[in-house]
């Protein structure tokens, strides 16, 4: 199984809007973006992403359960297979 790598918060950000998010409506000033996607299951998916220059892998592993993407297709997303 393939280490995830250390990304910023813009490359994490790129994957997810090429997933299909958006950007969420303004949630007020704060050091996080908020992005949302209707789910295969038609509910609403909601994934916090922290303005970092760098994203520890625990809180990126945390992003893609919440967006609901599995490992191997954010790294083939990322080109990094």
């Amino acid at each position: 199984m393939t280490r995830l790598p250390v990304l910023s918060d813009t490359e994490v950000i790129r994957i997810l809007l090429r997933l299909g998010f958006q950007y969420a409506p303004k949630r007020g000033k704060g050091s996080h973006i908020a992005l949302c996607k209707v789910g295969k299951s038609g509910h609403r998916l909601l994934v916090i992403v922290p303005k970092r220059k760098e994203i520890p892998r625990g809180t990126l592993m945390a992003i893609l359960e919440q967006a609901q993407v599995s490992r191997e297709e954010f790294l083939r997303l990322l080109g990094r297979e």
